[in-house]
């Protein structure tokens, strides 16, 4: 069976020139679709399970790493994780974080023989992994959680307290009273004991601000104060959820970050 292939790029001439050189360095590649924007790519990657998916970096509604992210956790638990390649105009930074998290990228505009080399190892990866002589969804797995490590924001000053404003009123919020915090659109729902919060600011934003030590990012959308975790679950399927000291909520672990409970 031919390997299968899904691009997003949200620039129509570029994706039509990736499947034209694609289709010139690898006739075999079969590209089952081609996204327009983040969701669709993780719409598509769902609904295809292709081999390889080539995500452009900056997209409408998701960028390419957030489409990554969604695919990783939603992937279905029968099929292993596609290989990812990020398509990206030249950013020093960007690509330090790839280099470091060893994943594989190319430049816009998209050279010949640079996506030549980008096929070969895709091919050689492919070779390995029915061969079953790697264990390729923990790898994915790991060097995209060093890639989303590396290219979030710059180092910040850790957080003590948050202010949430509610009307009139602004609430300091001491981030030791913290439960979790959750995504909610725009905004970030904060929830403590006693109450819960929204205050203006994503995730994205946020998460540079926290010490990762004492917060763990278990969800793309949730972050729990670790010594406020009381269980860890895992049912039938495997999947992992978290009960918390002294609040009724359940907070689900997506795969991406089931490993920070691998003695379970």
């Amino acid at each position: 069976m031919n390997p299968t292939a899904v691009i997003a790029e949200d620039e129509p001439l570029l994706a039509a020139s990736l499947r034209s050189e694609l289709r010139a360095l690898w006739p075999e590649l079969e590209v089952v679709a081609v996204a327009p924007n983040g969701l669709a790519a993780v719409q598509q990657g769902l609904a295809h399970r292709p081999d390889i998916v080539f995500l452009d970096v900056r997209m409408p509604g998701r960028s390419g790493l957030e489409a990554a992210q969604a695919l990783a956790e939603e992937w279905p638990g029968d099929t292993l994780l596609p290989l990812t390649v990020f398509v990206t105009a030249y950013d020093e930074y960007a690509l330090k974080a790839f280099d470091l998290a060893a994943v594989d990228y190319v430049l816009k505009p998209v050279r010949a023989d640079r996506l030549a080399l980008t096929c070969s190892r895709l091919k050689d990866a492919l070779a390995r992994r029915h061969a079953g002589e790697a264990d390729h969804d923990d790898t994915t797995l790991a060097r995209l959680r060093a890639l989303l490590a590396g290219a979030g924001a710059a180092p910040a000053a850790k957080l003590t307290v948050i202010q949430a404003s509610a009307g009139n009123t602004i609430h300091m919020v001491r981030i030791d009273d913290v439960l979790y915090f959750e995504a909610a659109d725009k905004y970030v729902r904060l929830v403590t004991a006693e109450r819960e919060h929204l205050i203006r600011m994503s995730l994205r934003e946020l998460l540079p601000q926290l010490d990762t030590q004492r917060f763990w990012q278990v969800h793309r959308g949730t972050v729990v104060r670790a010594d406020a975790i009381e269980t860890a679950t895992r049912d039938e399927a495997g999947k992992l959820t978290l009960s918390l000291r002294g609040h009724a909520d359940r907070l689900p672990v997506s795969r991406l970050y089931s490993h920070l409970f691998k003695a379970m």
